[in-house]
């Protein structure tokens, strides 16, 4: 009976780890409440929401948008300086709401490629450390002078496979993000890890 007790009162603990590891990441709703749009106030207010968040590998961002009425991409420095995507990382994401996953440390860059929209302000510059501790760097400025701010349709015109309307409107509120799932690999770890302790206590007991 004592046995049986204490492999119970050891899975539970174990249990418990596996929770708190897999709910270790964070999930960072772009811009909360006002989402993925054209913001009123410009760049500023993608860079006033990053500078008060602390962003990790395995962190979630979720953009909040409409479909077909914007998309994210990530991208190199220089085509967010330059409002472009001839230097993307991956492919643009046109259906809404869209979760991209932090997988490295770093500058992360991400623009939207309808019409204008990133030239009127929808982009979104951050730092990402390692989580173990402070960011390597200040996240970058995309207001700062460097911007570039003539407004010329061409200079930032998708391409054709992010293409889409370049109506500016936002057309509502988008829908909620989805709830975040615990990382696949953290549970079949801690599983791993409960499986052999268990059979060790036994062997004790």
């Amino acid at each position: 009976m004592d046995k049986m007790l204490c492999m119970m009162v050891f899975g539970v603990l174990a249990v418990a780890s596996m929770m708190q590891d897999a709910t270790a990441q964070t999930v960072h709703v772009v811009g909360d409440d006002m989402g993925w749009i054209i913001p009123s106030n410009g760049a500023a207010a993608y860079t006033t929401w990053a500078a008060g968040k602390t962003f990790s590998v395995g962190d979630t961002l979720v953009f909040n948008f409409m479909t077909d009425r914007h998309d994210v991409l990530q991208v190199e420095k220089t085509s967010f300086d330059g409002c472009n995507s001839q230097n993307a990382i991956g492919n643009a994401i046109m259906t809404g709401p869209a979760n991209m996953t932090l997988d490295s440390t770093g500058e992360h860059y991400y623009i939207c490629t309808f019409g204008m929209h990133c030239l009127n302000g929808q982009k979104l510059a951050i730092t990402v450390s390692s989580g173990t501790g402070t960011p390597e760097a200040n996240p970058p400025n995309p207001s700062n002078p460097t911007t570039p701010v003539v407004r010329q349709p061409e200079a930032c015109a998708p391409t054709p496979s992010a293409a889409g309307p370049s109506n500016s409107v936002p057309g509502g509120r988008p829908p909620p993000p989805p709830p975040p799932t615990p990382s696949s690999s953290t549970t079949v770890l801690a599983s791993f890890v409960l499986s052999l302790s268990t059979i060790a206590l036994a062997t004790l007991l």
